[in-house]
């Protein structure tokens, strides 16, 4: 049986620093990213708030998917966020269990 996935987006702020990843537990690995629980981009550069995610079926798909919107250029993806969460909210709240 596959196991859900996730595609997600973490911003500074409004049109700040992005950071995209692939992870199975959206929640666990966000809380790691804010509390600078993982050495790297996402702490050098204070890049903490969910702004976009998506679910994916199995962690294929969902790599095929961060690799696609790694490729965009930066008003695409902000584009992407615009979209879905145009006040750029934390999404955190919304799936931390």
């Amino acid at each position: 049986m596959a196991k859900t996935s996730y595609v997600y987006i973490l911003a500074s702020g409004r049109y700040g620093t992005l950071y995209i990843g692939i992870t199975s537990d959206l929640s666990k690995r966000v809380y790691q990213h804010r509390e600078d629980a993982v050495d790297g981009f996402t702490k050098k550069y204070s890049v903490k708030y969910l702004v976009w995610y998506e679910v994916h079926e199995d962690i294929l798909s969902a790599i095929t998917r961060e690799k696609q919107l790694k490729k965009w250029n930066r008003s695409w993806k902000i584009d992407l966020i615009q979209q879905e969460n145009p006040t750029w909210r934390d999404l955190f709240d919304e799936i931390a269990v």
